[in-house]
């Protein structure tokens, strides 16, 4: 893992003028540890909560009290946490279903969704179950030019039309906008309930929870959903999502998650429980690792002379970094630079291919212990022009830090 020196005296620079921020994502990682340590003790976890259990799962102990754990942690009434969940896109889909009723129409205040979210909203392809099959059309505004969400636009679209839902995505996914910060999403949801309290603002909260020390539920969010391999599974949890929110929208997720009327009800764990409680535990402190791991490549590739988003001391309200590296080439290289850091499958070369729901080849370097584990280091992007790189994730900083000084290296 030789590193030149320009790379080395660089990177030397970069933890220099970087202290300051990670003081800043110390004080939040203590501040969201505090605040899972509190809510265990509140709720008296002990380990007959991991307990397995079988067949339709009733009465499992495990199961309802790590539902109220994360509504506790979210502020919000409800909340389901299931390794039923194939991934966030699931998780989200559930969401959407439930807060919204035939010929409702879901307005995006933040733009185009991501892209997996395309064929399930009805954007793009004809596929069974979409939103548009079940007569609910799509409406999208965009964000300000700083970013920054559009109420004018919001108000003025939901005064028009028959609004259902509005999504909020939080994370800025494949585009070069930034995150919304919490205190955004309550802007949103404050200017969608003051015209119409029966509009529910959905939040897509992947790659955001314990970046800041509020969450969408602090801000007024009505149903907030993300993945179980992102930030709140800490690294450890190894498949799943969650949903949390107001009872009835929690409820008729549920629904779509097993079946109207079973709901929360049921769902058995043969594997138990512990590992989902170890990994919020975790949750907060992994996230910092990440955070600064983002921080330092942010840093380490602007003292190189690329475009980065955020800047290493802008605000964040996700883990993603996003790099610009202009060429397909680099894009490859620094993919493969990553992947040959990783702890597993070190020697494969990342290719870009087609994936199912993206509408462009995507090139994905992910040496992970779980597969598609985005809380871990990895970098992916589509095989496109400007050729943005998207990195995020990374147990530890130490790691990290140095995985993405032989990206460097890689490109140099």
């Amino acid at each position: 893992m030789r590193i030149c020196k320009k790379i080395e005296e660089l990177s030397k620079t970069a933890m220099e003028q970087i202290a300051p921020q990670f003081a800043k994502i110390d004080e939040t990682a203590q501040y969201n540890t505090e605040k899972v340590m509190s809510i265990y003790k509140h709720h008296r976890v002990s380990d007959i909560c991991f307990t397995a259990t079988t067949g339709y799962g009733y009465n499992d102990k495990g199961r309802e009290m790590m539902n109220r754990i994360f509504a506790d942690i979210m502020n919000t009434p409800s909340a389901i946490v299931s390794t039923g969940f194939v991934s966030g896109t699931h998780a989200i889909t559930a969401a959407l279903f439930a807060a919204l009723k035939p010929r409702q129409t879901l307005l995006s205040a933040t733009g185009l969704p991501y892209d997996t979210l395309h064929n399930v909203i009805g954007i793009s392809g004809e596929n069974r179950g979409s939103l548009k099959e079940y007569e609910m059309p799509y409406a999208q505004v965009e964000l300000k030019n700083d970013g920054s969400p559009d109420k004018k636009a919001i108000a003025d679209y939901i005064n028009a039309n028959k609004v259902g839902a509005v999504f909020v995505q939080r994370s800025r996914g494949y585009s070069t906008r930034r995150a919304l910060t919490v205190k955004e999403i309550g802007e949103i949801c404050d200017c969608v309930h003051s015209i119409d309290k029966n509009i529910n603002v959905v939040v897509d909260n992947c790659y955001g929870e314990f970046v800041e020390i509020t969450e969408p539920g602090d801000v007024g969010a009505d149903i907030i959903a993300g993945s179980l391999t992102k930030n709140p599974g800490g690294g450890l949890v190894p498949k799943g999502g969650y949903i949390a929110g107001r009872d009835d929208l929690v409820e008729a997720a549920a629904n779509r998650l097993s079946a109207p009327g079973i709901g929360i009800r049921c769902g058995a764990s043969p594997d138990g429980h512990r590992i989902l409680y170890q990994g919020l535990f975790t949750a907060p402190h992994t996230v910092a690792q990440a955070m600064k791991t983002a921080v330092f490549a942010s840093k380490l590739f602007e003292l190189m002379g690329y475009d980065v988003s955020p800047k290493y001391d802008e605000t964040r309200s996700d883990i993603i970094q996003m790099i610009r590296l202009g060429s397909g080439q680099l894009l490859e290289r620094f993919c493969e630079g990553i992947q040959s850091a990783s702890p597993i499958d070190s020697f494969v070369t990342p290719i870009a291919s087609e994936m199912p729901g993206y509408d462009h080849p995507v090139i994905m370097a992910a040496g992970t212990f779980i597969q598609g584990s985005s809380i871990e280091l990895s970098a992916d992007a589509p095989m496109c022009e400007p050729y943005n790189v998207f990195l995020q994730g990374s147990l530890t900083f130490e790691s990290g830090k140095k995985s993405v000084m032989i990206a460097a290296d890689s490109i140099k």
